[in-house]
């Protein structure tokens, strides 16, 4: 086992950690004291840990979640993964949601040696020289980021075992940058109840592809809505039933097609939101730089719900707004175009760096149910 680890580029022995003996003379604030306390709860065989949701689908809540629910999870990616004792392994998400939390369980339970930093949108920044990792997960935001920070940067990411992206959808953009990755690249599915991701879908390499693989001992089904259900020993063998729907291909794969709130009912006919975003990514790609929206609905006196672009920044313009809708044309039908395009000077996001859709429509006053 590793004798230490790194936080913000000060050393924490395992020993000082486990005596709760931070040491004075290192000013700590209030992350990462919560981030050493799980450490060190870990370390001393605590057996029960409490994480919150990001709040990006709903009010935030607190799940409680058992040490061996987080070993489960470790374990399935640390095999799949191969990670082994004394590999490096970068946490920059943060580590007070799942995300973060297990890179850190991942870390412990196989014995690599852990350099924890504070989440940033780029954590190359935080970093000295390029240092070497064998293994990091990033939101997309921040792969994003590194992959843009200077030419070396690729070189850094090549150096990897294996990268995890998630949190987030990946946007077209990203999806072509990461094409240039030697090292596999999986784009994430899970969530708190499911302790991280239980299902990977390779992004890069011959092995890319457009539906998930499901970790070994997950069973997954459909509900009568078509949403995803998961049982596994991360879920303590308990059903959970999500409000994402999917196409199940076999009993370990399946496709997500988008979250069952996100559909717009517009003119009697159903819009499903992700599938409009995936078309208005193509449409902005050429526009520098792309910024971010989102796609929601808005009560219609004719239609019932009016489809709506949420664009964060300064309003375009009606000449741009119709380049736009020219583009669009070519991707989507009539009825799935939108009917106004709305901006938003900055969008807010959850804790996590998600865009909260429902604080940013409140900001400008629009309707969120």
């Amino acid at each position: 086992m590793p004798a230490s680890l790194q936080l913000n580029g000060n050393k924490f022995t395992y020993q000082e950690l486990m005596g709760y003996s931070f040491r004075q003379d290192i000013p700590l604030n209030g992350y990462e004291v919560k981030t050493l306390e799980f450490c060190a709860d870990w370390l001393n065989g605590v057996q029960e840990f409490a994480t919150q949701t990001s709040g990006s689908t709903g009010a935030p809540k607190q799940v409680k979640l058992t040490r061996q629910q987080l070993e489960f999870s470790a374990q399935k990616t640390i095999r799949l993964l191969h990670l082994e004792p004394g590999d490096t392994t970068l946490v920059c998400l943060n580590t007070e949601y799942i995300g973060g939390l297990m890179m850190l369980v991942r870390g412990l339970v196989a014995d690599m040696d852990i350099t924890i930093i504070t989440p940033s949108s780029n954590p190359l920044a935080h970093l000295p020289e390029f240092t070497k990792f064998d293994f990091a997960s990033f939101v997309p935001m921040q792969l994003q980021s590194v992959l843009q920070a200077s030419p070396e940067s690729l070189d850094w990411l090549n150096q990897m075992k294996a990268i995890l992206v998630g949190g987030a959808p990946v946007g077209l953009s990203l999806q072509r940058d990461i094409q240039r990755i030697k090292p596999p690249v999986y784009h994430t599915y899970g969530m708190s109840e499911t302790v991280s991701h239980i299902a990977l879908r390779q992004l890069n390499g011959t092995a890319a592809a457009e539906y998930y693989e499901v970790l070994k001992g997950v069973q997954i089904a459909q509900d009568k809505r078509g949403c995803l259900t998961i049982k596994a020993d991360v879920t303590n063998n308990e059903l959970v039933v999500t409000n994402d729907l999917v196409e199940i291909l076999t009993p370990t794969r399946f496709r997500w097609i988008g979250r069952i709130d996100n559909t717009i009912n517009t003119g009697g006919v159903k819009v499903q939101t992700e599938k409009l975003e995936v078309a208005i990514a193509e449409a902005l790609a050429e526009r520098e730089p792309v910024p971010r929206f989102f796609v929601a609905s808005q009560p219609d006196e004719l239609l019932g719900e009016k489809i709506v672009l949420i664009v964060e920044g300064e309003p375009w313009g009606a000449e741009s707004e119709l380049v736009l809708f020219g583009k669009l044309a070519n991707f989507l039908r009539k009825f799935e175009l939108p009917k106004e395009i709305l901006y938003s000077p900055s969008f807010s996001e959850t804790p996590t760096g998600k865009i909260s859709r429902l604080r940013t429509m409140s900001k400008l006053g629009l309707e969120t149910s």
